[in-house]
């Protein structure tokens, strides 16, 4: 409930004074007869003039007869505070919505499995939904009597596919953080002061952002765009609808307007609307102002004292106003700057706040309930898992936490983030919601962070509500979105799949009715994907998580036996450089529960057979000196290896003195002499830093070896070199893959030096001797030894390096090895990148235009028939898959099934293996015998599916390490 108009001062104050405050209304009872008669009657008095007021139009004279000239404009304020919020039975009895398009088509979506979020999130209803006039008018059955008043209707067939609420997206920098990032459109943070209450996000919301039509695209029908965390107040956040404005203005995109100052639209005096306010404690702003938690928290508190006083000066005047003693009451007390942080405290805004640790989130519970204002929810809440019962603590009822699913340690204050955060804190009956923080994470992608979540343990019906019902509450707007349910805004959305299952797409989304999709490319799933999956038991991993307060360990633990059998397996891929994906299907079980035994001897596989074979019964002989595995239906198939993301020179992203750091750039300043001067290459292999967080977290996904090259801020970054994620240390058997494999370098534009210059610069090395380390690899280059990376976003750029090779080969006479990676506009040239024989490692593998160079990205279904994994494949081109982040690198299989599952068939399970395996190693001249690598054993599936990676058998280290 909101908090009440009438303040929050005591009785025992009011007893010592004739005058009654409208704050001494509402506290609570004393033992005293006499104050609690008085306040009974100055109640009784205040709400009866204000009902007279409520029913008095502002121009008659009722009361106002004796009263000022500004009267009537005060005394609507003061009708104002007592004002409750909008009421849902005026929504839901609606003909039309203050949205509606005129002239769109009623829709019938007809034979669909509906959630409808109702029942907690599992209320499951098969049938039909009508939409029209921007709402939805019928769910379930619809009468066919209805349909007969519509002369044009249009129908779909859903033919048993998932409908949904649109998806709510509760913390997005959509349009203040624009797509493709400019100076000139970069609206999301003032540094004008910590303390902004009065800036509003609809002030700088951009109309061109390229985001809201890929956002839309994978269902998100409403987003919070809330100002950047750089002050403890940031300012007001907006609710916007994804649908192109008609008006083509903003304001055509907001979903009901706090700001809307047309009364015959919004009465204030008659219903409020909730406004949404950022706040942010932490690191950032204590960054920005060169402050600390101190300061930041005082600044909070001197803020919020002087709403207070504000506040209590409105309630004061209103109790004489309504009194109509107006003897030297002069005008309604108010402040521009500081009305907003006053609603604060009339429980009329949603105060939202960026917040990771328990320092922080203790901090901002004592201080709402010193000022008594309750907090709608804590943001990134990385920590909040760990406290539950400090958020219950909070003011009113407790905050709900949004969360990323597994985004997580890229700075100290999120170091502690836990994948099973969502199912903790579910478990502690905290709110969760799931978000994006656009562009941190593509919101486009919003879906997978409610995947990942259910994936990781948080059950099926919260892991949907957690985008769509709960931010909808949350925001208080659940009295018209984030349900299918008659009267509410017609957002709704059509997948193809079940919308848990990995990859799930739309095939059209409404916004208000509007269908946002004008020819959607939809791919047609077997009828499996269109069931809830099943999910690993991660109970004892999220006990873990608690139990070290979010740092369990994570190293692997080495079988003390010398031969495993891994039991219950149904398929078996292998490396094969004969094959032409490089990964072959061995061997497969006619049982989808698995029938086949993988016996590994010393980190080898011995044999794969059915377990009445005479190899897997002898090992079944092996008394003492065998552990026996059940997959139960799972498989075994090769690691997986990363590359683009700094893992293995850094341990959190945001500390320098955590990581290898930046190597000297040639085209930036000198390199000193004692480093080899202008000569100078820098290896990877010599930062390299093992059992990073990153790391271990990724090697129980699967995810083996990395590769990684040195880091750098300009043209020149060195020498690659590939390890083991499961090492203790770089001396330690098996941690080095190979020692050195390419040579890297980047190209974008970034002023000076110009684009020119750094192709210029390439040239040369490529053509002519040059001193030191970096002559003798670019000799290697050149004679076809080594690969030479370059990573690369623009088509144009691109161009000119195909160019330039074929310039060099004239020259030398001799094939160069040239690998691209980032290569988000790499599609444009997949033909011309195959003549040229250029790898591409596509970084990430699902593109967004963060900038120019790479705006024109190939989104994939629904908005394009095929990803730019589909198209470069389709013309020959070795592919691999990478990421930016080394927190994303849990999620390459993932990753690689996801690029499988839009290519609509044309990819195979080996080839989306070897999307982020052996191509990935070929690009980067990594090299080693079929027998060196290791083999991941999956339970409950294969390794492209919800399986739980629970062994992973290394011949280089004669180990099988057992999860």
């Amino acid at each position: 409930m909101p908090t009440s108009a009438l303040g929050d001062a005591s009785l025992g104050d009011l007893s010592k004074t004739e005058v009654l405050t409208p704050s001494s209304l509402t506290t609570t009872r004393r033992s005293h007869a006499r104050p609690i008669v008085l306040s009974v009657v100055a109640l009784l008095l205040l709400t009866q003039l204000l009902r007279i007021l409520g029913t008095s139009h502002p121009g008659s004279n009722t009361i106002l007869e004796a009263a000022p000239w500004p009267a009537q404009e005060s005394l609507y304020k003061c009708r104002t505070l007592t004002a409750e919020h909008v009421s849902t039975k005026d929504f839901t009895s609606r003909k039309h919505s203050d949205r509606n398009v005129p002239g769109t088509r009623a829709t019938l979506i007809a034979n669909a499995s509906i959630w409808t979020g109702r029942g907690g999130g599992l209320e499951i209803l098969k049938g039909d939904i009508l939409l029209d006039q921007g709402l939805i008018k019928q769910v379930g059955r619809v009468d066919r009597k209805w349909l007969e008043n519509y002369q044009e209707l249009y129908h779909i067939d859903a033919e048993g596919r998932w409908v949904t609420p649109g998806i709510v997206d509760m913390h997005s920098h959509l349009g203040v953080h624009s797509s493709p990032g400019l100076r000139g459109a970069s609206d999301g943070n003032s540094r004008k002061g910590p303390i902004l209450p009065w800036l509003r996000a609809v002030d700088g919301l951009n109309t061109h952002d390229n985001a809201y039509k890929l956002s839309a695209s994978g269902g998100i029908t409403t987003a919070l765009v809330l100002p950047g965390s750089a002050n403890a107040i940031g300012g007001q956040g907006v609710v916007i609808k994804l649908r192109p404005p008609t008006d083509r203005s903003p304001t055509g995109m907001l979903l009901e307007s706090p700001n809307e100052t047309n009364t015959t639209k919004y009465d204030r005096a008659r219903s409020f609307r909730f406004r949404q306010m950022k706040h942010a404690c932490g690191e950032n702003p204590d960054r920005v102002y060169s402050g600390t938690r101190m300061d930041t928290a005082w600044a909070f508190r001197e803020a919020y004292e002087k709403a207070r006083q504000l506040k209590q000066a409105q309630d004061n005047y209103c109790l004489k106003a309504v009194r109509g003693q107006w003897a030297g009451l002069g005008e309604f007390p108010e402040d521009l700057q500081w009305e907003a942080l006053v609603d604060v405290l009339r429980g009329r805004v949603k105060v939202h706040t960026h917040c990771y640790e328990t320092v922080d989130l203790d901090d901002l519970v004592r201080i709402s309930n010193e000022f008594k204002f309750p907090i709608a929810a804590f943001h990134h809440a990385h920590e909040t898992y760990l406290v539950p019962d400090t958020l219950k603590s909070a003011y009113g009822k407790p905050p709900a936490a949004a969360l990323f699913a597994t985004h997580a340690r890229y700075k100290r204050e999120a170091y502690r983030g836990s994948e099973f955060a969502p199912k903790i804190l579910a478990e502690a009956g905290i709110q969760v919601v799931m978000k994006s923080d656009h562009p941190v994470l593509d919101s486009r992608f919003l879906l997978f962070e409610a995947q990942q979540a259910y994936y990781y343990g948080l059950p099926h019906n919260i892991a949907l509500s957690a985008v769509t019902t709960t931010p909808a509450s949350v925001l208080g707007l659940d009295h018209r979105i984030g349900f299918v349910r008659q009267g509410y805004d017609a957002d709704v959305v059509l997948w193809d799949s079940h919308p848990l299952a990995l990859g799930a797409t739309p095939q059209q989304v409404w916004i208000d009715g509007v269908p946002q999709l004008s020819a959607p490319h939809t791919i047609k799933k077997p009828a499996p994907f269109q069931r809830l999956p099943k999910t690993p038991d991660f109970d004892e991993e999220a006990k873990a998580a608690l139990k070290y307060e979010g740092l369990p360990p994570l190293e692997p633990k080495v079988s003390v036996m010398h031969t495993i059998i891994f039991a219950n397996v149904s398929s078996v891929f292998l490396r094969d450089a004969r094959s032409t994906a490089g990964i072959r299907q061995v061997i497969a079980s006619q049982d989808d529960e698995g029938s086949l035994s993988v016996v590994v001897r010393e980190g080898k596989i011995v044999c794969a057979d059915t377990a009445t074979s005479a190899c897997v019964r002898g090992a079944l002989l092996e008394k003492g000196k065998m552990e026996y595995v059940d997959l139960e239906g799972g498989s075994v198939s090769p690691g997986l290896t990363t590359f683009g993301s700094p893992l293995g020179l850094e341990e959190i992203s945001g500390e320098i003195s955590t990581k290898d750091g930046y190597a000297f750039d040639p085209l930036l300043g000198n390199i000193p002499t004692a480093a080899g001067g202008n000569g100078a290459l820098v290896y990877a292999f010599d930062g390299l830093q093992f059992s990073t967080r990153n790391a271990l977290v990724s090697y129980r996904a699967g995810v083996t070896t990395g590769i990684v090259a040195p880091l750098s801020r300009g043209f020149l970054s060195g020498v690659s070199t590939a390890f083991s994620l499961a090492a203790k240390h770089k001396l330690d058997d098996g941690a080095i893959v190979q020692e050195t494999g390419a040579v890297h370098v980047a190209i974008h534009p970034r002023g000076a030096p110009s684009v020119s210059t750094q192709i210029a610069a390439l040239r040369r090395l490529l053509l002519r001797p040059s001193e030191g380390e970096l002559g003798l690899w670019f000799d290697k280059i050149r004679n076809g030894e080594v690969p030479l990376v370059v990573e690369v976003e623009s088509a144009d750029i691109i161009a000119t390096l195909i160019s330039l090779k074929r310039e060099v080969e004239r020259e030398v006479g001799v094939r160069i090895k040239l690998t691209i990676t980032g290569a988000r506009e790499a599609h444009i040239l997949a033909a011309e990148l195959r003549e040229a024989d250029i790898g591409v490692i596509l970084t990430p593998s699902r593109p967004f235009p963060s900038s120019w160079e790479s705006r024109r990205i190939l989104p994939g279904p629904p908005l394009s028939e095929k990803n730019a994994v589909r198209v470069l494949l389709d013309h020959g081109v070795t592919v691999g898959l990478g990421v930016h982040d080394a927190d994303r690198t849990l999620n390459t299989r993932f990753d690689a099934a996801w690029a499988a599952l839009e290519a609509n068939g044309t990819i195979s399970k080996e080839e989306a293996i070897a999307l982020v395996s052996t191509n990935v190693e070929k690009l980067l001249g990594v090299e080693r015998d079929d027998g060196e690598y290791d083999l991941v054993a999956t339970l409950g599936g294969d390794l492209l599916e919800y399986s739980k990676v629970v062994g992973v058998a290394s011949p280089r280290r004669g180990v099988v390490d057992l999860l």
